[in-house]
């Protein structure tokens, strides 16, 4: 259900207090997505179709935002934002004003695709060897529960940035947070998946006094579902942003409350380090499949490095014929991410600190001879496995996104606190939550990260650096038009999810409801395992095994949010796996 978008503040916040008084545990609706048409008698699965524009996200009252300033004359820009923020709301475990992120937009009338990084920056105080204890062992404590494992937030100077650039001039900023506001002010229902959600983590959030003040009930009681939740002191703060812009973040009562509730938990952070803050525009990782062309996040992300080359890697391999879910078409794809995440755990990190070899990773020669020692008929062991050498050229709790308006302008966002609720702890009178992002980063060499990623010097934690990121917000174009906005969380398995997005897509002629449903599988390497989830045959699991293949069935794996150009319009899919993801259009 949605409310109805207005253009001014003091008039948008009364309307969406009213809706919700008058509704007690329900909003007002005003219109219903449009109805779902049968696309083919031989699709099992259908998407959203929509005329004028696009939202797919996590959450269905965050999507709703997003559609009504599409409905209201804000460009895709306008409605990443405004999405944006009620999802720091609504989706309190990734949603965030306390981590940080990537975004790719495009623009249909220039035809400029950029990136947009307000990826979370270690403090000043920040060394190399922090995460290690007295033996010089790495203390996963350290790196996930402290005030240590607290990145700089870049969320807000992000969608300040993407606003300032790319908004409409429709709405101001302060007009794009008034959602949000209203949201944490006056309460929303909640969901099984948000109820559920808190039930599970209370071990850790009720150790934090504003944390659990906020997320359970007085008498220690839990929400239900249909309970009302409001987070009036996370409405003050949206509050003074809307005021003063991300100054309003960046400094005064709401810096010193974060730095503070940091230094507390034995982090560094100081109020200059949250004031130093900026977010940058990148140029995107690019390159090509089978005639389309493919925009995805640069460094720090190794999401669009390794998409790509990971997709060379496939190119000659003819995964069409062999068919989805086939053992021939599964082999090749484990064996090229093998490679891929091989490389990712020497060459990726923060390009403004080490060289990344972005143009060598992804050229079509080097990918040729990553896969010169493919065998068809045997997994390569992952000692057998070492990264490559790829020519110098200069140069799991998580959330996507993704918007197209009416003129195909069309936003990718990915963003997190890392962690489900970050690092479980809240900037004290703010009801921010902090993210534990700089686990990310390499604590020692050779050392796994929690989701098993091996990183090397290049992720090594210094001043003001960002950790390496495999988030991959990413859009797929052919002869210059739109054709796909996908990403995902999942840690680790982020890149493999919308690689298969894409494969599923362009190899396999889904719609991208189908595409969505597919079960995925994934390997990164190291561990040495072929993580798959339900959904593929036993038959071809058996032949996987015999050509050598270690497989471990798994939980489902992201939560993709994508959005397709079709004949005539639009088609959505938020993922099936996630409770409460909606993909509406206007």
């Amino acid at each position: 259900m949605t409310f109805r978008m207005v253009k001014t503040l003091a008039v948008l916040g009364l309307a969406i207090a009213g809706q919700i008084a008058g509704a007690g545990t329900g909003w007002t609706q005003t219109a219903e997505p449009a109805a779902t048409p049968i696309l083919s008698g031989d699709d099992r699965f259908h998407p959203v179709i929509a005329r004028s524009g696009m939202v797919s996200s996590q959450e269905a009252i965050a999507t709703g935002v997003g559609r009504d300033i599409l409905a209201a004359g804000g460009n895709a820009v306008d409605a990443a934002v405004a999405t944006g923020f009620a999802l720091a709301v609504t989706l309190p475990r990734a949603g965030n004003l306390g981590g940080g992120g990537f975004m790719m937009v495009h623009m249909a009338e220039s035809g400029e695709t950029l990136a947009l990084d307000y990826r979370e920056t270690a403090p000043a105080g920040a060394f190399q060897d922090m995460f290690l204890d007295a033996d010089g062992n790495a203390d996963s404590k350290k790196s996930r529960f402290s005030g240590l494992a607290v990145g700089v937030p870049g969320t807000v100077a992000g969608l300040a940035a993407a606003h300032e650039r790319f908004g409409s001039g429709t709405f101001s900023f302060a007009q794009l947070v008034a959602p949000a506001i209203a949201l944490a002010r006056n309460g929303f229902p909640v969901s099984d998946d948000l109820s559920q959600s808190l039930k599970r983590s209370f071990p850790r959030l009720s150790k934090d006094p504003d944390a659990r003040a906020v997320f359970y009930k007085a008498d220690g009681g839990f929400f239900e579902p249909g309970d009302l939740l409001r987070q009036p002191a996370l409405a003050v703060s949206l509050e003074a942003i809307a005021e003063t812009g991300p100054s309003g973040f960046y400094e005064g009562a709401v810096a010193e409350a974060i730095a503070a509730r940091v230094q507390e938990a034995g982090g560094s952070m100081t109020v200059a380090d949250l004031k130093a803050y900026r977010s940058i525009w990148r140029e995107p990782v690019t390159g090509t499949y089978r005639g389309y062309e493919i925009a995805s996040m640069p460094p720090p992300s190794s999401g669009g490095v390794h998409i790509v080359e990971i997709l060379n890697m496939l190119e000659p391999h003819a995964v069409s014929d062999s068919g989805a879910g086939s053992a021939a078409t599964l082999h090749v794809m484990a064996e090229a991410m093998k490679r891929a995440y091989a490389d990712r755990s020497k060459f990726l990190g923060d390009p403004d600190f080490v060289d990344v070899p972005v143009k060598g990773l992804t050229s079509k020669a080097y990918a040729l001879e990553r896969m010169a020692d493919f065998d068809p008929e045997r997994a390569a062991l992952a000692s057998e496995i070492a990264p490559g050498g790829p020519q110098s050229y200069e140069s799991n709790e998580t959330t996507h996104f993704s918007v197209v308006d009416a003129a195909g302008n069309a936003v990718s966002n990915t963003y997190t606190l890392n962690f489900s609720y970050g690092v479980g702890m809240m900037a004290t009178g703010t009801g921010i939550l902090l993210n534990n992002e700089l686990d990310d980063f390499s604590a020692k060499p050779g050392v796994p990260n929690a989701y098993g990623l091996i990183g090397g010097e290049a992720n090594a934690v210094a001043p003001r650096k960002r950790p390496l990121s495999s988030m991959s917000p990413t859009l797929v174009f052919r002869d210059g038009k739109f054709v796909l906005a996908t990403g995902s969380p999942g840690g680790s398995r982020i890149i493999t999810t919308v690689l298969q997005i894409i494969l599923n897509v362009v190899d396999h002629g889904m719609n991208i409801a189908e595409a969505s449903a597919a079960p995925r599988m994934h390997h990164q390497w190291l561990p040495d395992e072929l993580r798959v989830e339900e959904g593929f045959s036993p038959d071809t699991l058996k032949l996987l095994a015999e050509k050598g293949h270690s497989i471990a069935l798994k939980p489902v794996m992201g939560s993709t949010q994508s959005i397709m150009a079709v004949e005539g319009g639009l088609a959505g899919a938020a993922d099936p796996r996630r409770q409460g993801a909606l993909a509406a259009g206007h």
